[in-house]
């Protein structure tokens, strides 16, 4: 079905966003005018296709390399095979003891509460099952996650993700979110969603409300351009921190989309506008079909170094890649320590001076 562009009387219902996806040539060419190339991978997509009418609507109709764009329309280049990409990078799969577990680190675990996002983007790193056959989380499933959680005692942090969670009425997220909440040994939960971004109508002043009751409750949201930032998603991350919930950012590093010093600088500054911290800067994984979105490591050292020292420490994200095969997430950044002794440290600084620093006589 094709959707009018922003018409519908209904456009400010999330659910009727979520309904309206944009998921065929047809319906994504009343948006755009697609190329050769996006007609031909979106004929037999590799991976699913699913756009918001509200998404959509930020893309750039003449553009092939607009930004939104090039997150959410797949081409060809999906399909190509490369030795170094992984159906499953991070051995998540691996990592899960029970469904919809993932317990990579020691004092936290993933909660995987869907398969259903409410747009699908192309260099997602759990392809291998978000959105192939849009499954929600069965309470079978819930009971054994919380058996699990409940079990382990040095779980303190859970990170309820997916998919998005946010695909889910407000009943049925605090269903979730209760059971996490009522373990003891729980003292933190987050949750993991694009929805201010993709669909900033979820978030409601009766959702935020739900939310509040229980705290300690964090967010992190994924804005990958400045361009994604709008009156709707600003208004969706006022709510949220006007709450009390602290909102972070995790960019991810994508080819020809935001790997310049110049889009990351506008999109933190951006971002601290909202109240929203720029959290991580991920380079992008090993998954298989996002090559042409990856960067050289280089790049984002560059961006970091670019910022650090240049603007506010809080606008600078913590660079990281996340280990092939679960070894988790690593910090990779400029190098300012020249040398180490007992005696002393050389550094450099942000803009290349060189300076010496005692160490205690101890």
């Amino acid at each position: 079905m094709s959707v009018c562009l922003g018409c519908s009387s209904k456009w400010h219902d999330w659910r009727w966003q979520l309904r309206n996806r944009l998921r065929t040539r047809e319906e994504l060419a009343a948006y755009i005018d697609l190329t050769t190339d996006e007609e031909k991978a979106l004929t037999e997509p590799i991976f699913t296709v699913g756009v918001t009418p509200y998404f959509a609507s930020l893309m750039d109709r003449t553009d092939p390399n607009c930004p939104i764009r090039r997150q959410v329309i797949p081409l060809s280049a999906e399909s190509r095979g490369i030795c170094h990409l992984h159906r499953d990078p991070l051995n998540e799969e691996g990592l899960s003891p029970v469904p919809r577990i993932i317990h990579r680190y020691p004092d936290r675990v993933v909660l995987l509460a869907t398969e259903i996002c409410h747009t699908y983007c192309r260099h997602c790193t759990r392809r291998r099952r978000v959105g192939m056959m849009e499954h929600g989380l069965t309470m079978a499933e819930l009971d054994r996650a919380i058996a699990y959680i409940a079990s382990h005692e040095e779980v303190r942090d859970v990170l309820i993700s997916g998919g998005d969670p946010l695909i889910y009425s407000n009943r049925q997220i605090e269903r979730i979110i209760a059971r996490v909440r009522a373990i003891p040994h729980v003292e933190i939960i987050r949750i993991g969603t694009r929805a201010p971004v993709t669909n900033p109508f979820r978030v409601t002043p009766d959702f935020v409300a739900m939310l509040r009751k229980y705290h300690p409750i964090w967010i992190n949201v994924q804005f990958n351009h400045y361009r994604e930032i709008t009156p709707e998603s600003a208004r969706a991350c006022s709510l949220l921190v006007d709450a009390g919930i602290p909102v972070g950012n995790q960019t991810v590093l994508l080819r020809g989309i935001n790997d310049s010093l110049e889009v990351q600088r506008c999109l933190v500054h951006e971002l601290l506008k909202l109240r929203v911290r720029p959290y991580y800067l991920y380079q992008c994984d090993l998954a298989e079909g996002i090559e042409h979105f990856r960067t050289r490591v280089a790049k984002g050292i560059e961006i970091i170094e670019g910022l650090r020292g240049h603007t506010s420490g809080m606008a600078v994200p913590t660079f990281v890649i996340d280990a092939p095969g679960g070894g988790g997430k690593i910090p990779i950044g400029p190098q300012y320590l020249i040398s180490q002794s007992p005696e002393k440290v050389v550094l450099r600084t942000y803009d290349g001076k060189i300076v010496e620093y005692p160490e205690p006589d101890v």
